[in-house]
């Protein structure tokens, strides 16, 4: 049991390789975080590895089966945080409806993670630019847990939280992390995040 990308490489254009050979494995429970400057692929890494961008060479794999959202009916077992939740929904859409794509918001484990993210009844009557980017940060990664998954992708997930608040949702997603037993890859700019959060480091 594992998500596992297997020399993975993937270009934009012709000109420029992003990543190129890249190999990764993450197991349920871990915590893996991607470091590297900016521009090494971190965050096209973790795009490809939930399923949202095709690589050019190379497969990726959750438990054994390939992940593309092209090609899976449902939730995918690897859910991307997108890392500006502002452009993660519909603009058109309460907050309520965006998340009930995901899954049933009355079932206990829903009401769980709702609760464990702090995230309260008035807002998901609300449309995304009713409410601030650290309660939209919040919503993305609830509208992520409520889908189930096995492994979730978490690029730079509190960026635009304080620290405090910051510390909250990282509190609250290990919490959620340990009833659940799901992996994660995180990518964040703070390295006291990453040494405090991860149970393991991959340099790109």
């Amino acid at each position: 049991m594992a998500l596992t990308a297997a020399d993975i490489r993937f270009s934009y254009d012709a000109a420029v390789t992003v990543l190129d050979g890249v190999s990764l494995e993450v197991r349920p429970g871990e915590r893996v975080a991607l470091v590297g400057p900016s521009g090494a692929g971190k965050t096209t890494l973790c795009r490809v590895l939930a399923g949202h961008l095709e690589p050019c060479a190379g497969h990726v794999e959750a438990d054994g089966e390939p992940v593309s959202i092209r090609r899976t009916a449902g939730p995918l077992p690897v859910q991307l945080v997108w890392q500006h939740p502002e452009q993660a929904f519909d603009p058109r859409l309460a907050l309520g409806a965006s998340l009930r794509e995901a899954g049933d918001l009355d079932t206990p484990q829903s009401r769980r993670v709702l609760d464990a993210l702090g995230i309260r009844a008035d807002w998901l009557v609300r449309r995304p630019c009713e409410l601030s980017g650290g309660q939209l940060s919040r919503l993305s990664v609830a509208r992520a847990l409520i889908a189930r998954p096995a492994y979730l992708i978490a690029d730079e997930v509190s960026a635009m939280l304080d620290a405090v608040t910051q510390a909250e949702l990282w509190g609250a997603l290990l919490e959620l992390q340990g009833e659940r037993g799901f992996g994660i890859v995180l990518v964040s700019h703070s390295a006291a995040l990453v040494g405090h959060v991860a149970t393991r480091m991959v340099a790109l």
